[in-house]
């Protein structure tokens, strides 16, 4: 069997920057077994999985160790190999998935917006050893949703962060965002997700779901503009308009177009 496969990376207007995704588009659901052991020799943050569904497309997403609810720069690259490599002639993309139905757009200056739902944080209590597992010595809050969010006083030392990947791993979420306002940004993040088998992810559109309400709140406006990554960075604008969504935008730029043979 031959499967078309697309690498692309998400939230960059060019090769090299933001989140690296792998597309492969369907005619019909293998086994998932399969789909997780592709996902598992792609070894990028993200393989996404589309078959078309009428009108509309369902849509998967598998780090290379499990299935995962929602990813934000999967999304955007497969709305951008639909868009831009196989002639999708709709204005508007509808994509079936774990977390409902999304919706990615053309705006205007040809980046992608993507409308997911938002997610509400909580605030919580500093757990013990967090901090000292991502390298931190204090935090100005925490906050719980799929992810802890640590918010920080001092943008610049996100760049310095060192943590310790087996200690975050025993903490019972998703990932962990690391967030501060400030270096040329409304806000800036790290997000680090040892428990799904990604210790590091450059850029994460789903965690901006919270991300982007906790900032909306924060900073008294609901269109934010958002850096994220460590090494490798990536950008985003997040609009938060008050009805449960997030429309989160960004760029992305194709890097290999190919075949796998299974």
């Amino acid at each position: 069997m031959q499967l078309e496969i697309f690498q692309v990376d998400a939230f960059s207007a060019e090769p090299f920057g933001g989140n690296p995704a792998a597309v492969i588009p369907l005619q019909s659901w293998l086994p998932d077994d399969v789909l997780q052991r592709i996902a598992e020799e792609n070894n990028l943050s993200e393989t996404a999985y589309f078959v078309r569904n009428g009108e509309t497309f369902d849509l998967r997403w598998f780090t290379p160790t499990v299935e995962v609810d929602l990813c934000g720069h999967a999304t955007l690259a497969s709305a951008y190999v639909l868009f831009e490599q196989l002639g999708e002639q709709a204005q508007v993309l509808r994509f079936n998935t774990r977390s409902g139905e999304l919706r990615v757009s053309r705006n205007a200056d040809g980046s992608l917006a993507m409308d997911f739902p938002a997610k509400q944080p909580v605030a919580v209590d500093i757990l013990p050893g967090l901090l000292q597992a991502l390298g931190l010595g204090q935090a100005q809050a925490l906050y719980r949703s799929d992810d802890y969010v640590v918010v920080i006083d001092d943008a610049l030392s996100l760049d310095t962060l060192k943590p310790d990947f087996v200690a975050l791993s025993a903490f019972d979420v998703r990932g962990i965002a690391v967030t501060a306002a400030g270096r040329g940004f409304d806000f800036v993040t790290r997000w680090f997700g040892p428990r799904v088998g990604v210790n590091e992810d450059p850029v994460t559109g789903s965690a901006h779901t919270s991300l982007a309400p906790i900032w909306a709140e924060r900073l008294g406006k609901n269109v934010l503009s958002c850096e994220q990554g460590g090494g490798r960075k990536g950008q985003l604008q997040c609009e938060v308009p008050g009805n449960g969504r997030v429309i989160i935008s960004g760029r992305a730029a194709l890097y290999m177009r190919g075949t796998v043979y299974i």
